[in-house]
């Protein structure tokens, strides 16, 4: 068992121009996206022949005619939505919101290296963009308007299409709504509409009112269906549309590495002769949605949850057999050490269930720790985004003598994510947090793409052969045969199906790359 797996993350920016109240977000969404495509890459567009927004991995398919219009992303636009990055990643306009996917990896801490690398990426675009249309345009990392919109901050992880979906579904159910407590980001304001004052875990939650389903910009679902793999058959991609968008990068890596963990432990169950179906129903809840928003509700991380087979559990609890299934699916496939140990295949995964182990440990210690205690709490502050926000606004609460109603704390709330360094407030307590990469890590994860993925490649051509590249997608490249006088080609272009997303790595590219100076020529010699 290994925390390693193709994953990657979607990131949706809140967008504004600076002075005014009054802006267009979906036209600021295009000045960005437009900032950020260089002359010779404008001509190249995003090829949407293979994806599939209404195909539900229950093993329906809802009908096109019945889909709302937000739900039909294949739909090309006219205008530039679409810009390759330099690290092989995707910068476009998703709605009314600028958004930058991540290219894939194979870790979940180089995942964290290349979604916040985004963050650079989508800066320099919006500071070209203010500078071409002359009005400064402003962008949050944050899931929320405390106004009743809500944006997404996904992530994606592939996974053997073998593993019964109702088994995904009832294991990512439990963890979703219980990983909260070390995961969230903390959000002022209780309510879609932040009609109850106070302060929560996390910034999702209280957009979340469907227990499974395909959509994800309405009536949102705690296991979303969308079956689009981007993949082999052998594969289906599991699009997670519940989470927040993290500043730190502790938890981001341990919320990107425990999924993995337990998608593996589902992988890996019958092999080790576990009995997972117990499990699920074991952690299954009587009201998964109520209890999504209760969790995040409660600062106490000791509220009561209701399971459908009778009793009461406690996310806490949840998130400690959760880690224990994982430990007895991992100590049988894969034996132990001479301390007990499940003998884990890599680093990563030791590093990933330690992290696990120790955001237990700083759980169980905020739960036992009064408002007093729980602002003096420096090393779990460094790991939990929630709570290093928390104390910030406390702080603040008690030096001005106010409510959490009060406009300057949701104006502080708001800082947090701003992703100018100049203006985040996040930036300015970030070396109170425990850093996974330097400044310098995430500076060549925004221009170099992931070396062990097809990235690579998609990257590498567009970096070379910008003018050749007429499409590009997740899974396919096409490029068009360079002319040389005036010789023609029959067929002047060439497809390449990336579908593999572990075939088309540097290590097994480069060679064909280094040596031929065209474009369709080295997609012949791939294909």
């Amino acid at each position: 068992m290994s925390v390693l797996r193709v994953m990657g993350t979607e990131t949706e920016y809140a967008v504004s121009q600076a002075g005014t109240s009054h802006y267009q977000p979906v036209q600021l969404s295009f000045d960005v996206v437009g900032a950020a495509a260089s002359a010779e890459q404008r001509h190249i567009r995003w090829d949407y022949r293979q994806e599939d927004p209404v195909n539900d991995a229950r093993g329906t398919r809802l009908d096109r005619a019945a889909a709302r219009p937000d739900m039909l992303t294949d739909a090309p636009q006219l205008n530039i939505t679409n810009v390759i990055a330099p690290n092989g990643g995707r910068i476009y306009v998703d709605h009314a919101h600028p958004e930058y996917s991540a290219p894939e990896t194979i870790d979940p801490f180089e995942t964290v290296a290349y979604d916040h690398a985004g963050d650079r990426l989508m800066l320099a675009a919006a500071r070209q963009a203010s500078h071409i249309t002359g009005h400064t345009v402003v962008l949050h990392r944050n899931n929320v308007d405390g106004k009743g919109a809500s944006w997404g901050t996904h992530e994606n992880y592939m996974m053997r299409r073998s593993v019964p979906f109702d088994d995904v579904a009832g294991l990512m159910t439990a963890h979703f709504v219980s990983r909260q407590i070390w995961a969230g980001s903390g959000r002022v304001g209780i309510g879609e509409h932040s009609e109850t004052a106070g302060y929560q875990l996390s910034q999702r939650a209280d957009y979340i009112h469907a227990k499974i389903g395909l959509q994800t910009t309405f009536d949102r679902p705690i296991i979303n269906t969308r079956d689009e793999s981007h993949s082999t058959g052998e594969y289906r991609r599991l699009h997670v549309i519940v989470g927040d968008a993290n500043r730190m990068e502790t938890p981001q890596a341990l919320k990107l590495g425990a999924t993995s963990m337990l998608l593996w432990a589902l992988e890996h169950a019958e092999e080790a002769d576990f009995d997972m179906r117990g499990l699920i129903e074991g952690l299954r809840l009587a009201d998964p949605v109520g209890a999504m928003h209760t969790v995040s509700h409660d600062l106490s991380l000791n509220a009561e949850l209701a399971l459908e087979q009778g009793g009461t559990t406690t996310a806490w609890q949840m998130q400690v057999r959760l880690r224990a299934a994982v430990y007895a699916v991992a100590a049988i496939v894969l034996g132990t050490d001479t301390a007990g140990e499940p003998a884990w295949e890599d680093r990563q995964t030791r590093n990933i269930m330690a992290m696990w182990g120790q955001a237990l440990a700083d759980v169980a210690a905020i739960r036992h720790a009064d408002d007093d205690a729980r602002l003096t709490m420096r090393e779990q502050a460094g790991r939990i985004e929630w709570l290093l926000k928390w104390q910030l606004l406390e702080k603040l609460r008690r030096k001005i003598g106010s409510g959490w109603d009060d406009a300057r704390i949701a104006a502080v709330d708001l800082k947090w994510a701003a992703i100018d360094p100049a203006d985040s407030i996040f930036d300015r307590l970030r070396a109170q947090t425990e850093r996974l990469f330097t400044d310098g890590q995430l500076v060549q994860a925004s221009v170099e793409a992931p070396s062990d993925t097809r990235a690579w490649l998609r990257a590498e051509m567009i970096r070379r052969f910008p003018e050749q590249v007429v499409a590009a997608s997740w899974s396919h490249l096409t490029v068009r045969h360079r002319t040389i006088g005036d010789n023609t080609v029959e067929n002047p272009m060439v497809s390449l199906d990336m579908s593999d997303p572990l075939k088309y790595s540097k290590s097994q590219c480069s060679r064909y790359c280094e040596r031929v100076q065209d474009a369709a020529s080295i997609l012949e010699m791939l294909r």
